[in-house]
């Protein structure tokens, strides 16, 4: 079975390689591999009922805890939707033991 591995959390778009944790969680514990800790831990989203337009002001808004400038932060959210977990035509992601192929 092979896993899929994605550079960036499909969620906020934050870069895995930047995750101290290394990547969020499944319910076995198993790391997943396109989502950062986070925003899922423990087989689901950290927050749940979050939109894609809150996802945006709180991945700007740590940008800019960071020190990029305000159009930067902007720049570089601009395309969450296109996410994984924003996609229309996306399911929640897989338990650890149906992993995508």
């Amino acid at each position: 079975m092979r896993m899929t591995t994605q550079n960036d959390c499909q969620s906020c778009g934050m870069p895995l390689k930047n995750d101290p944790k290394g990547g969020g969680t499944y319910s076995d514990g198993a790391k997943s591999h396109s989502y950062c800790s986070y925003c899922y831990a423990d087989g689901r989203f950290t927050h749940p009922d979050m939109t894609v337009d809150q996802m945006k002001i709180l991945s700007a808004a740590k940008l800019r805890d960071q020190g990029y400038p305000l159009f930067v932060a902007r720049l570089l959210v601009r395309n969450l939707h296109k996410l994984e977990r924003w996609n229309a035509g996306a399911s929640r992601p897989l338990a650890s033991g149906a992993r995508a192929k």
